[in-house]
């Protein structure tokens, strides 16, 4: 089960690297529009679509690799408190009763709306009608079920991680990038106080 985690982690965790760069390809746009409305008074047709398309691109495709580092925001007031053995029943019970249900209706609801977008003009595709540069969208609606298709397998994952919680009382290790401050404190306190007494 453990072995399947990793998979699943490391899969989500490629694509949510992979469309991370939507953030260098959306600020090199915004920046040239910037330079050329402001330096040459000719605004591009095409920057607010790029960034709308960037930007939404990367908030849907690194929602599974988001869920698999554990970084969406949650109430986590009471649900601290528990044991972790509680905190993966009621996990599990959440998964099955809430997630699945709203991700099998993304997934679903999203081909539909990318059909519908890839069938528009004659079979041409959908474009924007946000900007006169009829930038072709239909491609980026076909995020819609795939990135619902990743919150399903990482679903999976989160299951088995809450299954082998209830069964040994802890949570598996799971994958950190970024590590919070407040579990950082300790060590910078221990190096402060090693450099304050000329130790190295």
């Amino acid at each position: 089960m453990q072995r399947l985690i990793n998979i699943i982690d490391t899969a989500t965790a490629w694509v949510g690297r992979a469309f991370a760069w939507c953030i260098l390809v959306m600020a090199l746009g915004i920046g040239y529009e910037v330079y050329m409305r402001r330096a040459h008074q000719d605004p591009t047709a095409w920057a607010f679509d790029l960034s709308y398309m960037m930007f939404g691109a990367l908030f849907m495709m690194a929602g599974a690799y988001t869920l698999s580092r554990n970084g969406h925001v949650r109430a986590d007031v009471i649900y601290r408190l528990l044991k972790p053995k509680t905190q993966a029943i009621i996990e599990f019970t959440l998964y099955i009763a809430f997630f699945y249900p709203v991700v099998i209706a993304l997934i679903f609801a999203g081909f539909d709306y990318a059909l519908e977008s890839w069938s528009y003009n004659s079979g041409r595709g959908e474009v924007s009608v946000m900007s006169p540069a009829n930038i072709p969208i239909f491609q980026f609606k076909t995020i819609i079920p795939v990135a619902g298709s990743l919150f399903f397998i990482q679903g999976i994952a989160q299951l088995c991680r809450c299954i082998i919680c209830i069964k040994t009382g802890q949570w598996p290790p799971s994958y950190r990038d970024v590590e919070e401050k407040e579990s950082q404190q300790p060590q910078m306190k221990e190096n402060r106080s090693i450099s304050s007494d000329g130790v190295q």
